[in-house]
């Protein structure tokens, strides 16, 4: 199963996400998605790091949700899932 990790200020495409069964979980910080198994992860793009510095680390595709719609970042999963 496809595992999303979803900034907790984006609730309409956590809820989307879920209903299309997906295994959503909610991200409260950057860190949170460290050390955690997830294919995708997607944030707001608000906390960018202006310094560059960076501590936390993951594999998951990075989807930044910045002026996308829930339909937006729904269909540029199932993109990316199916390359």
């Amino acid at each position: 199963m496809t595992k999303i990790g979803v900034e907790q200020s984006l609730t309409d495409i956590h809820e989307a996400l879920a209903e299309l069964g997906y295994e959503v979980t909610e991200l409260r910080h950057a860190a949170d998605a460290a050390g955690v198994d997830f294919d995708f992860c997607v944030v707001t793009g608000l906390d960018t790091n202006v310094m560059g510095i960076q501590d936390a680390r993951t594999d998951a595709s990075i989807i930044e949700a910045n002026g996308m719609t829930a339909n937006e970042i729904v269909n540029e999963i199932r993109s990316r899932l199916n390359q």
